[in-house]
């Protein structure tokens, strides 16, 4: 029997084996460790020539392929396999597809996504991948940008109380738990905030600015343990965050204490040459990169011979490369990967993968998801039912209704599933998407749910887009190729007509429109948010057959609505709602289900006003532009309910507060109506003068609380004080003295609130 090395006994502790690993490897081993590379053209080259750390984006074959080739290396370090299992095991035949991540954020609830995320891991665990590129943690403002569906929206408070759920799901009861898949905290920091809505462009946020705004919940995920941090392609003030020396040393690993691994986002050190022109060559640009601290980098091949050839012309110190290095080998050995690679296991893969216990988290985070915005007492149809023993809707009257079903999102599983999935163009090995019976449609659900004496029709209506070429050619200078150019299609008469004759025929017209992938996603940022192609002209035209229209808005984001759906008899938001969200939005309808999401991220009313976001800072001169208003269609934190809720008597009983101290306060909530809601409680603070202009309100915190009919509760509210902060000029964050304002009520909008004041003294 061969006596294990150092490295490979486990009864070492995590530090010496490391020390003893990295005495062993050579420069090109060393540099290796520290690439991430793209699986999609094979393995054998990555492990057998580059000796690469983890490899991303890889197939089912390729994975075993990958451990196999690991097996037979020199040293036989493990890779870490990776993949964007951004919204649940997207790329995995079979595997559960939850809403969007902005979906998600609308059920405003902590303990939902932690279990969403937790079957994730389960599933992503059991074919061998070890790591997944999720939560984002970026602040949605410019709704342009391509990438808000990946976002829990506009707050930093909500982002942090999610993100931090779903870190939890993910790692699970820690790295060595065999169910355990390493979060990611992205893209750090200030990502986001893009000039024009263009994806990745110049951030310019001052230091002030992202310390009040953008780390906050990058804050909160780092001390919930969060073990990587990915960082964006963007620069800030000139300095990609690659370098960015502030951000990554004094801030990240300095102010913070964060010991976690970092990653690069894609080709990110190769953008400092080939587009961001900061450096002259990859030599270069490797030793740069290395010195700043990135751990792990992603994507850029020609870093393992620019790192090397920095050490020889003394650029970089062989030392600076082993600090990368032993925190990669780190993670590998909390993960416990020497002792158990965690290749993929067929069978496990057979219990768990679309398990059912998976599918129910998945429907109740859907049905949890939708956000009911406008309702004139159509919904629910038919005045709703209960359901029968099959879940479809049970009429005793087996009185005939007429329901038809529009749209081109109607019966659409690829905008339904949304981007990150199997159609949405990043994993070669899926290229038709998933297997159509996986997924619920609007269609299929209503067909399935509504009662057996209904008559449910369908008529497409609408094409949205076609995609073409890019002019300025098939591929970026790094031979990434470019995403095809979205073209909207023309309104089709035929089309049109077809569905009014459907609509002149029905009792209702259920009109399900939106976006597409073709629209959504990494380098797909709009300039409208207009209802694209034909669906403005179907919207006109089947409003004006008199016949009761419900909008269903399948949206990766919030669109900008033409009167036809803002004056709709009901406005339904359906953010990508995953695989059940057909079934999830017939249930809502029918009444089945109680609507209970609300908005995470506000509505423009036109593409002029962006950036769209709650919590501005005052001074401006009016509330409007000179032709149109600056009031969004629909607030952050608004969301209807199939009945009537009413605040009053919000009473704060701690009027005089300390630093040390907290805010307490109740207010009484009561349901006014007939039917059961879950009430999503806002707490909203406002610090009424300040040294800086600051936010005029920010959610701190919120209840949910289930009424039943005629139920009234008084709510217990308590905020520390120290959470009653702003940023200061000299960028530092604090408690000034004076005085507050307590906002509580249904939504952000100054009208639903109720105000209590208390002081802060000393």
């Amino acid at each position: 029997m061969t006596a294990l090395l150092p490295y490979q006994d486990p009864s070492l502790e995590v530090p010496a084996r490391v020390a003893d690993l990295l005495a062993r490897m050579t420069l090109p081993e060393k540099v290796g460790q520290m690439l991430q590379l793209n699986a999609k053209d094979g393995v054998e080259p990555l492990v057998r020539d580059f000796h690469v750390g983890s490899i991303l984006h890889a197939s089912p074959d390729n994975v075993l392929q990958a451990h196999d080739l690991t097996d037979g290396t020199r040293l036989r370090i493990p890779l870490l396999v990776a993949e964007d299992c951004i919204h649940g095991h997207s790329f995995f035949e079979g595997a559960t597809i939850f809403p969007t991540q902005l979906g998600m954020a609308a059920t405003w609830d902590p303990d939902l996504l932690e279990r969403a995320a937790r079957a994730t891991a389960v599933e992503v665990a059991a074919t061998g991948i070890h790591w997944t590129f999720s939560p984002v943690l970026c602040i949605a403002r410019d709704l342009r940008w391509g990438r808000v569906d990946e976002t829990f929206g506009e707050d930093p408070f909500l982002i942090g109380e999610l993100a931090s759920a779903m870190v939890r799901g993910y790692q699970g009861d820690g790295l060595t738990d065999p169910t355990a898949i390493l979060a990611t905290a992205k893209h750090f920091a200030g990502y986001s905030e893009t000039q024009g809505g263009r994806d990745a462009s110049e951030a310019d946020i001052s230091r002030r600015k992202l310390r009040s705004w953008f780390l906050p919940p990058f804050e909160r995920v780092a001390r919930e343990g969060c073990r990587t941090f990915m960082l964006g392609y963007q620069s800030t003030d000139g300095v990609p965050i690659t370098v960015n020396h502030w951000l990554l040393n004094e801030v990240l690993r300095g102010e913070w204490g964060y010991t976690g691994t970092l990653v690069t986002d894609w080709d990110n050190v190769g953008r400092m040459v080939w587009e961001q022109r900061i450096e002259p060559d990859h030599t270069h640009a490797a030793a740069r990169a290395v010195r700043a601290g990135n751990d792990m980098v992603m994507t850029t091949p020609q870093f393992f011979a620019g790192a090397q050839d920095a050490v020889a012309r003394g650029l970089l110190a062989e030392s600076e490369i082993d600090a990368a290095v032993a925190h990669i080998l780190t993670l590998k050995l909390e993960l416990g990967l020497f002792e158990d690679p965690r290749r993929p296991e067929p069978a496990r893969q057979r219990a768990v993968v679309g398990a059912p216990e998976h599918t129910a988290v998945n429907l109740e985070t859907a049905r949890r998801s939708l956000v009911l915005l406008r309702n004139d007492g159509t919904l629910p149809l038919a005045g709703g039912f209960t359901a029968d023993a099959t879940g479809r809707a049970a009429d005793p009257t087996g009185h005939p209704y007429r329901v038809a079903v529009v749209g081109p999102n109607a019966d659409d599983q690829h905008a339904q599933l949304g981007d990150w999935a199997g159609a949405s163009g990043q994993a070669d090995w899926l290229p038709d998407g998933h297997p159509r019976h996986l997924t619920t449609t609007v269609l299929d659900g209503l067909r399935a749910h509504a009662p057996s004496s209904w008559t449910v029709t369908h008529a497409r209506g609408a094409d949205v887009v076609t995609v073409g070429p890019d002019p300025e050619g098939a591929f970026f200078p790094d031979g990434q190729p470019r995403p095809a150019v979205a073209v909207p299609c023309p309104p089709d008469e035929a089309l049109i007509a077809e569905a009014v004759r459907a609509a002149r025929d029905a009792d209702v017209v259920v009109a399900v429109v939106g976006d597409r992938i073709e629209l959504v996603g990494e380098g797909r940022s709009t300039a409208t948010l207009e209802l694209v192609g034909g669906q403005i002209a179907l919207l006109d035209a089947l409003a004006a057959t008199g016949t009761p229209m419900v909008v269903v808005l399948v949206a990766s984001k919030p669109l900008v609505l033409p009167p036809s759906a803002l004056e709709a008899a009901a406005l339904v938001w359906a953010a990508n709602p995953g695989m059940r969200g057909g079934q999830a939005i017939a249930e809502l309808l029918l009444g089945l289900v109680e609507p209970s999401g609300r908005l995470p991220i506000s509505f423009a009313r036109h593409v002029g006003q962006q950036p769209t976001y709650y919590n501005q800072l005052p001074g401006q001169h009016g509330t409007r532009y000179a032709d149109l208003t600056q009031d969004p269609a629909f607030a952050f934190g608004e969301g209807l309910s199939y009945t009537s809720v009413a605040y009053d008597d919000l009473v704060v009983s701690t009027p005089v507060v300390g630093r040390d101290d907290a805010v307490r306060a109740r207010v009484a909530v009561t349901n006014t109506g007939g039917r059961p809601v879950l009430e999503t409680v806002q707490v909203y603070l406002h610090d009424v003068v300040t040294s800086v202009t600051w936010a005029q309100k920010e959610l701190k915190a919120y209840r949910q609380v289930a009424l039943a009919p005629g139920e009234r509760r008084v709510v217990e509210l308590e905020l520390p004080v120290r959470d009653c902060t702003l940023v200061d000029a000299d960028a530092t964050r604090v408690v000034e003295p004076g005085e507050f304002e307590l906002l509580v009520g249904p939504s952000s909008r100054d009208r639903d609130l109720l105000h209590a004041t208390f002081a802060v003294r000393g």
